[in-house]
């Protein structure tokens, strides 16, 4: 195998259609220099297929005689962890959309306009190069904690995708999920929003906050409250999940204060609650590992990143990214998320929500305390100098200190 054929991603394509296949085979071709792509007419010549040969990521049409893709993509999961999974179907079958995502990375509805296929399938596999060791790489594709994003985070999506779609429809949706309508109000009415007045029903909730920050809320409190404490030893939740809040706060509260635009505002809140989340990742699947890494970070003093980094060959800022990637969550989102602890190895000259979380973050570990001490998390001033933006580092500072006061206070 020449090196030239060893760098490219192999791609394989499921479909019981000849024409679509056909499509897809004249496709191909646009990105030859960069894929192999392999063509199946049903689950079991795709199996057949990857029994012969590695591929780096399967996509399947949803409904196919015989085994379904929801099928093929389970038994794939099962026999080939490592690979990016992605389904395509043109029918609105709740149920069956349902069980589809929770094979699959990602959902795309057919017909799928054909550039944002080759996106899809390029952004995949460059999230893969994310993370270096082919171990925990498996590890993030096929744990069981977390396979795919929560099933109300899944409908959400779909509605908000609908022509027809409403934020009202999406607080109809959140009224079916008693907890999540609890929790999603507890957050709203508390002081980490500012609202002036109370809001007692989801759709209100919606209305006010933005389709953004509800999307961010119900996975992460999903994901959160999925979660056994007693199986997570070096681990407390709830001082995780609040940190998360107090960064998702303090870096919305610094792009509102850069007068930046609402897209950026949202996206700054939503990878505040979510910049963490590789923690959990690591902390469900390789405990002992990762509880080595805290007694580590512990012993030489230094973040828990580079404790990460020493042990595992990567951090919990990669694996997350990984993740919400491969869910289907904006670049921007997935960005930010991998850089938080690095932000100068991100291409970008500007403010984005990557520097709003990375501020907000180590100003946050700062101030916080745990068994006595502050963590060790500081500000990269070098990246600051390189964007033009240090001397804004007083201003943000302050935004942190009113944030972090109003959590103390309840």
């Amino acid at each position: 195998m020449t090196r030239e054929t060893a760098m490219k991603k192999r791609v394989l394509f499921v479909d019981d259609e000849a024409h679509l296949r056909q499509s897809w085979r004249r496709m191909s071709y646009l990105r030859r220099d960069e894929w192999e792509m392999e063509f199946a007419e049903s689950g079991l010549e795709a199996l057949e297929l990857l029994a012969q040969t590695a591929f780096d990521v399967i996509i399947s049409d949803m409904r196919m005689p015989g085994m379904d893709g929801a099928q093929l993509l389970h038994e794939v999961r099962q026999r080939y962890p490592q690979m990016v999974r992605l389904i395509l179907s043109g029918h609105s079958d709740y149920a069956m959309i349902l069980r589809a995502v929770g094979q699959s990375h990602q959902y795309l509805a057919k017909p799928c306009n054909i550039e944002t296929l080759l996106a899809t399938i390029a952004r995949t596999c460059a999230l893969r190069e994310l993370l270096a060791h082919e171990d925990l790489r498996r590890l993030v594709t096929v744990m069981k904690t977390l396979p795919s994003p929560p099933p109300l985070y899944a409908e959400v999506i779909e509605v908000a995708q609908s022509p027809d779609g409403s934020l009202d429809k999406i607080g109809e949706l959140i009224q079916r999920d008693i907890g999540m309508t609890a929790k999603i109000l507890q957050l709203v009415n508390s002081t980490f929003f500012g609202l002036r007045r109370q809001v007692s029903n989801p759709t209100q909730a919606v209305r006010l906050i933005g389709l953004e920050t509800v999307k961010a809320l119900i996975l992460s409190v999903q994901i959160f409250r999925g979660f056994d404490h007693s199986t997570l030893p070096g681990m407390s939740l709830d001082t995780l999940w609040h940190h998360s809040m107090a960064v998702g706060t303090c870096a919305k509260s610094i792009a509102q204060g850069e007068a930046c635009k609402r897209a950026v505002v949202e996206s700054a809140f939503v990878v505040g609650l979510l910049h963490d989340i590789g923690k959990l990742i690591l902390a469900v699947n390789l405990p002992e590992l990762y509880q080595q890494t805290l007694v580590l970070a512990q012993t030489e003093a230094i973040a828990a990143w580079e404790a990460e980094r020493a042990l595992l060959h990567t951090t919990h800022a990669e694996i997350g990214a990984y993740l919400l990637g491969l869910w289907g969550l904006p670049d921007g989102i997935v960005e930010a998320l991998a850089y938080h602890h690095n932000p100068r190895l991100c291409p970008h000259n500007a403010f984005t929500p990557l520097t709003a979380v990375h501020v907000a973050n180590a100003l946050l570990h700062e101030m916080e305390v745990v068994d006595g001490e502050s963590q060790t998390e500081p500000v990269d001033l070098d990246y600051l100098t390189q964007i033009g933006l240090d001397d804004r580092l007083a201003v943000w500072r302050e935004h942190c200190r009113i944030v972090y006061q109003q959590a103390e206070q309840g």
